[in-house]
């Protein structure tokens, strides 16, 4: 008797937790499992095109950073420091407060 109670509160349980947790958890895990497949079909490839495919996302996605100045908090020292040798769109100016098309406040 003590085990199908303690199952049946398990299972009560199991229920009340929202059906988005559940969602997002086999999200992440599919994802892990096409990870996996990715880095063994990257670990069979020809290392030169590997390391020419690595060099360009890096190059863009860094060029991306310093131009647009849109970097993760992380990489602001470095992207600081580049920028200062690349062009880069600079600060956006800011609207006064009371300019056309700025969100009211409340």
């Amino acid at each position: 008797m003590y085990f199908l109670a303690a199952a049946t509160t398990t299972v009560d349980k199991l229920k009340e937790i929202p059906p988005d947790f559940w969602w997002k958890t086999l999200f992440a895990v599919v994802a892990l499992v096409a990870l996996v497949i990715f880095l063994r079909k990257v670990a069979k490839m020809n290392k030169v095109v590997l390391a020419v495919v690595v060099m360009i996302t890096f190059t863009v996605v860094g060029f991306n950073w310093i131009y647009e100045r849109n970097e993760p908090a992380w990489a602001s020292p470095v992207v600081n420091w580049l920028a200062g040798f690349f062009p880069s769109k600079g600060v956006p100016a800011t609207k006064p407060p009371n300019a056309p098309g700025t969100p009211k406040r409340n």
